[in-house]
């Protein structure tokens, strides 16, 4: 089968669609793969650098003045009719969406060509552009209820992302594990606030964590931009600082997570169930984390602080009634199996395979 995944911008639209085909790739090795996505976001580099071929598009989101938006319309023309070419070549059974402005073109020439499409949707508020080419995909996959208020019911496979199949799987490294100077008999409660960290998060994280006992250990990592927080928690024992954790490498051995909430990070905190205190990000489009986390929240699967309610105090709070308290934490840890798909990755190739014969 020949595959085409577009995908493009953030981590959150690139991470799925690779672990999508990674896995595919496991099923079926004779699975032929394109990657399309911008020639200036990080998938021009990454992707070539797992190995996939890539094409590239030049788009841009439909953001500032009249003049502004004129020119990313005029782009979004352009890449229509490079991804006909690309697509013409290339001969795609199928073609995957998996968000960012880049993949609208691309979704909708491979319609104009009568080829299967697919849209992959990771957040509970829809991105504009799964909304723009809604109507003439094929199928569409999500890993929230909420997203039924903006798409064609008829067309909705809730099938979760593709990620937490990858973390169900992911083998523990216990070498790695102890390099990061943990104790395998100690309850580990991970700190990630996304791959660049956050400095707001990093400035109140050491009154936080002074009063915590030693019968829990973290694992702070405090972003690559932070690496001058490194030294944070000097002559502190049980608080292991570092600038990027693998956490498909220490998953396992991981009792409790403090986080952001996108997408990726739910959908394996979920498929792993563990118990999680979730700090959104005010900073993102449409405050979509806000609403991926209440999901979380009002199912009793995690515990949320807002940021404009974040402080040493309210974060002191939460991580001795949530991680102080083992019944507790398992109640919690329960609820969030329940929303857990760590079947995403299997499911969504099957429903993949149908549509293309």
């Amino acid at each position: 089968m020949r595959v085409c995944c577009v995908t493009g911008g953030t981590g959150g639209h690139i991470y799925p669609a690779l672990a999508l085909v990674k896995k595919w790739e496991q099923l079926d090795p004779s699975l032929d793969i394109l990657f399309i996505g911008n020639d200036d976001r990080m998938e021009a580099d990454l992707i070539p650098a797992q190995g996939y071929r890539f094409k590239a598009l030049h788009t841009s989101g439909l953001v500032g003045g009249v003049i502004g938006k004129a020119k990313a319309v005029m782009q979004l023309g352009l890449a229509y009719g490079k991804a006909k070419a690309y697509l013409k070549e290339y001969k795609p059974d199928i073609v995957i969406g998996f968000g960012g402005y880049v993949s609208a073109p691309v979704i909708l020439a491979a319609h104009a060509l009568k080829i299967a499409t697919v849209i992959h949707e990771q957040n509970s508020i829809v991105g504009k552009a799964n909304q723009h080419v809604m109507k003439k995909v094929d199928a569409i996959i999500t890993c929230y209820d909420k997203c039924k208020e903006v798409f064609p019911k008829d067309k909705i496979h809730l099938l979760g992302n593709p990620r937490a199949t990858i973390a169900k799987e992911a083998s523990f490294d216990e070498d790695y594990f102890k390099s990061l100077g943990l104790d395998l008999n100690k309850k580990t409660i991970l700190i990630v606030m996304g791959s660049l960290g956050s400095k707001s998060v990093n400035a109140l994280m050491k009154e936080a964590l002074k009063d915590v006992g030693d019968e829990l250990q973290f694992l702070y990592v405090c972003g690559k931009d932070n690496s001058n927080d490194l030294n944070l928690f000097n002559g502190k024992e049980n608080i292991h600082v570092v600038s990027y954790v693998d956490t498909l490498r220490i998953y396992a051995h991981i009792e409790g997570m403090i986080c952001r909430a996108g997408a990726t990070t739910l959908a394996e905190v979920t498929a792993l169930g563990i118990p999680a205190i979730i700090i959104p990000s005010p900073y993102v489009a449409n405050n979509h984390q806000f609403y991926n986390a209440s999901v979380l929240v009002n199912e009793g699967a995690a515990y949320m602080i807002e940021e404009k309610n974040l402080n040493a105090e309210t974060l002191e709070k939460n991580i001795r009634t949530l991680f102080g308290n083992p019944e507790e934490m398992e109640k919690v840890s329960k609820q969030a199996r329940k929303l857990g798909n760590p079947e995403a990755a299997y499911d969504i190739i099957e429903l993949c395979k149908k549509l293309v014969k």
